[in-house]
């Protein structure tokens, strides 16, 4: 058999808003809540919504033949809960479905792992015991942050208890190797690999609307019959994608949801393939090989490593102040929990990726997701924020005044 391995993720940052230079000691409002409100409420009415309809009703067609898989950030969660309930109680539906896995990753879509590995811990213990508590099951298969994997973030992922984790196929990564076969990360000793196979998902991600492309339009009897052709000996095909991908990239005029409802049957017309979520095939598929994944892989940009996040002196200084930052704070403010709040939504990774300054197609995609003008306006906006953070953490560190004496 052969299993398609349909995961989807969910994330929305906590945008800064435009924190000047006349702001630092003046205000600790950070974030645009009302532009992330904005957009939540739009990607929600554009894509979780109906999507998530789509699979609800994919689900009970089919009799829980088809099965899914999603990793919803924590930041995404708590927009949810703030600006939008019917949508998290949309994704609890198809939770409970049993048909519908729903996978750990840091809390704040961080690069804890580089920054800081036991905030990288506390992230991700915070995301299982939150996943577990509003869809019914404590996490077994891992996500790191825009898939980035190394061996190092396995054997952490690994100490953390996970079965699986998911990395993107990379051809530097995988050489000559198939993507459609489980693998053991080098230096671990339990926990299994599930890459993505890039082609195929992004025929669905990116290509699908591209009418230059030469297989468009891309119909669910063609797509299936490009999967029906794969080796027998292929154990499964990850399809992982943003969300994201279904109204807001993708606009549903371009036929991508009425794709995904006849996908399915597609696909199970031929016997030998079934869906199956990551937790499963990794609980049913023994390693065939280990993996040395020596230096940090992504599905991000052309180059598939750090460089979206980390590639340029503003983004290596800003991601390293924040850290920094964190440190200080946790000498003198474990009692704030407002501040460790607001900190951490200073590691989400998204704030670093704005101040890329890439060219071509990669570029064009930083740009497409960011809320500012230029990359170096987000490196100021975001220093002037760390700026006046460490100015509040500074003054919590300064020695109560004595009482005036009488």
């Amino acid at each position: 058999m052969t299993s398609l391995v349909f995961y989807f993720q969910v994330h929305q940052p906590f945008r800064l808003r435009r924190y000047t230079f006349f702001d630092i000691g003046a205000s600790d409002d950070y974030f645009d809540d009302a532009e992330n409100e904005r957009i939540l409420r739009r990607v929600a009415e554009k894509c979780y919504l109906p999507m998530n309809a789509v699979l609800l009703r994919l689900v009970e067609k089919h009799q829980g033949k088809f099965r899914c898989a999603f990793s919803v950030s924590g930041t995404a969660l708590d927009q949810m809960e703030a600006w939008s309930p019917e949508t998290l109680n949309s994704f609890r539906r198809l939770a409970r479905t049993g048909c519908v896995e729903f996978l750990c990753e840091t809390s704040h879509h961080s690069l804890s792992f580089l920054g800081d590995e036991d905030e990288f811990r506390l992230q991700v213990e915070a995301q299982a015991q939150r996943v577990e508590q509003l869809f019914g099951r404590r996490p077994t298969s891992f996500r790191n942050t825009e898939l980035i994997v190394s061996n190092r973030v396995a054997k952490l992922a690994e100490e953390l208890g996970f079965a699986a984790i998911m990395a993107e196929g990379a051809d530097h990564l995988i050489g000559w190797r198939s993507p459609h076969r489980v693998y053991r990360p080098e230096g671990c000793d339990t926990i299994k690999v599930l890459l993505r196979s890039y082609k195929l998902s992004d025929d669905i991600a990116f290509r699908f609307s591209n009418r230059g492309w030469s297989e468009w339009p891309l119909t669910a009897e063609k797509f299936a019959s490009w999967v029906h052709g794969l080796p027998e000996e292929d154990r499964f095909v990850g399809l992982f994608m943003d969300y994201e991908t279904f109204g807001e990239h993708q606009w549903a005029d371009t036929g991508v949801f009425q794709f995904m409802e006849h996908l399915p049957e597609a696909i199970l017309e031929n016997p030998r393939f079934r869906f199956e979520t990551p937790s499963e095939v990794a609980a049913s598929t023994d390693p065939i090989a280990r993996l040395d994944i020596p230096h940090p892989v992504s599905w991000a940009d052309a180059e598939r490593d750090l460089t979206a996040w980390l590639g340029n002196a503003m983004q290596r200084a800003a991601h390293d102040e924040v850290y920094s930052l964190g440190r200080e704070l946790a000498q003198v403010a474990a009692n704030r929990p407002d501040l460790v709040a607001a900190w951490r939504r200073l590691t989400t990774s998204d704030h670093f990726y704005y101040m890329c300054v890439k060219f071509f197609s990669d570029g064009d995609v930083h740009k497409y997701f960011s809320p500012y003008a230029s990359p170096h306006d987000a490196y100021i906006t975001t220093m002037n924020v760390v700026n006046d953070f460490r100015r509040r953490i500074a003054a919590l560190a300064q020695p109560a005044a004595p009482a005036a004496s009488r």
